[in-house]
This record gives C-alpha cells, structure tokens and sequence, in this order.
C-alpha cells in the first residue's frame, strides 16, 4: 500500500514538473518572438520601417523622467491593459516602461495576446536600456492624468 501511494505522489509529482516545464519553456519562447532588443528597434525607426511606440510608463515614472522615446505615445498601462484596442491589431507595435523586469510592458504583451494581437513586441530593458545605448530621447510635454497604476 505504501508503495503504491509513493509511486502515485511520484508519478504525480513527476506530470507537474513536465507540465510546468513546458509551460516555461512555451513562455521563454513566446518572450522572444514578442521583445525587441533597443538595437533593433532603433534600426527599424531608422530605416522608416512604420513602428508604433508606446510608452507604457505609470504617471509617477513620467513625472520623476520625463523623457520619452521621440515618436512614441504616452498610455497608461491600465488603460492599455483593460483596453488593448488602443494599439492597433495590424500595424507592428512595440510597448516599453521603466520596471525592473518589464513587469508593466510584459503584462500588456500577455493581455494583447490573450486578445489576439501577433504584432506587438515589447523593448527589452524598456527605456533604460534604450539610454544606456546612448538612443536619441526627448522630453515629454504633454499633461496626463495622474493616476495610482491601479486597476
């Protein structure tokens, strides 16, 4: 009897690590078909490719740096999250913020694609590692409401 509940805990134990295996590994793949590395971004923007930007950075983080990547539009993350129409399904989009770890970029990512949008990316190291690879910015002068990020 002992034996067989082991071999069961087991075997149980075994089918959730494949499964949460696969789940990272489909999720890994999924981050890389959908980011964008500031390099290529910057390559794209040059060369007249039509990209949409978004800057997806909460109220507060603009306030504290209030530069933006030229061209891009500024949207709160919980307008974007609750209504991923705000980018457009049939143009190439890409999305960035100032988390550490992309936590507001990756969530609208995963929120479009539940909805079913393919042409949406996210930039790696969000505006930082645009900067840090010495990419034009400019200052953002538009007024916007002060929300908290909350949903």
């Amino acid at each position: 009897m002992s034996l067989t509940l082991t071999a069961v805990a087991l075997s149980i134990l075994c089918s959730w690590i494949a499964i949460r295996r696969a789940r990272v590994a489909r999720e890994r793949h999924e981050m890389e078909i959908h980011s964008i590395e500031p390099e290529r971004l910057h390559e794209e923007l040059a060369s007249g490719q039509e990209v949409l930007v978004y800057d997806a950075r909460l109220p507060l983080d603009v306030l504290t740096n209030s530069e933006i990547i030229p061209g891009a539009r500024r949207v709160s993350p919980c307008e974007i999250i609750k209504n991923p129409s705000l980018i457009p399904k049939d143009q190439d989009s890409v999305v960035y913020c100032t988390c550490p770890g992309d936590e507001s970029s990756l969530s609208i990512l995963h929120r479009a694609l539940a909805k079913g949008y393919i042409r949406v990316r996210f930039l790696r190291g969000g505006l930082a590692a645009w900067k840090a690879k010495g990419y034009p910015v400019e200052l953002y002068k538009e007024s916007f409401h002060l929300d908290t990020g909350a949903s």
